[in-house]
């Protein structure tokens, strides 16, 4: 066991953030390069990823299968803390994957229903309209995926629905100012 006592992480402070780097002695002295002829582990990871690619479109598909699920959960109980909890994951999940399955443009979609739900104090007053369309938008930016023109497509949508749900959420946090402060932070970058 090592007696060497990792150092305490650097931090440089800016005006809206920190930059934290950590210790990273121990890690280098783990990792090692490829011994010769043995395969590079990057290029077999690489390799790997390769061959799932064919299923990232059904699997994409089955994550909008689960988030319409989750949007027919809501519209037979209700917004609740369980059924939006389940909306909220899809949500998060896609934006999540969207990127390394090959459908970079459903962030910013996913993100958008993501902020409606996590920053509407009353979820009851959600209108199920912008719940619909952000579902309907997110699985039509996944079907449509292999146009030419998704990227701008998708971000005229996207750009909509960020407008109509951050207008929401600004009438409905109007006395909550620090949750306003994170509603009128930049949106994410295209294909974020």
């Amino acid at each position: 066991m090592s007696s060497e006592k990792p150092e305490k992480p650097k931090t440089v402070a800016f005006r809206d953030h920190e930059v934290i780097t950590p210790d990273t002695r121990k890690l280098r002295r783990t990792l090692r390069n490829a011994a010769p002829g043995e395969p590079d582990p990057v290029e077999a990871a690489e390799r790997a990823l390769e061959r799932l690619s064919a299923d990232f479109a059904n699997w994409m598909q089955s994550e909008c299968g689960r988030l319409d699920a989750a949007r027919r959960a809501v519209k037979n109980e209700q917004l609740s803390p369980e059924t939006s909890q389940a909306l909220f994951l899809a949500a998060h999940d896609i934006k999540g994957a969207g990127k390394t399955f090959g459908f970079p443009e459903v962030a910013r979609a996913a993100d958008s229903l993501c902020r409606l739900l996590e920053h509407t104090p009353d979820l009851k007053k959600i209108p199920m309209s912008i719940v619909d369309q952000h579902v309907d938008a997110i699985r039509a930016i996944v079907r449509e995926h292999a146009r030419a023109d998704i990227g701008a497509i998708a971000g005229a949508l996207t750009a909509k629905l960020r407008t109509v749900t951050d207008e929401f959420l600004v009438v409905e946090n109007q006395d909550r100012p620090e949750i306003l402060k994170v509603i009128q932070s930049p949106a994410l970058p295209s294909g974020e």
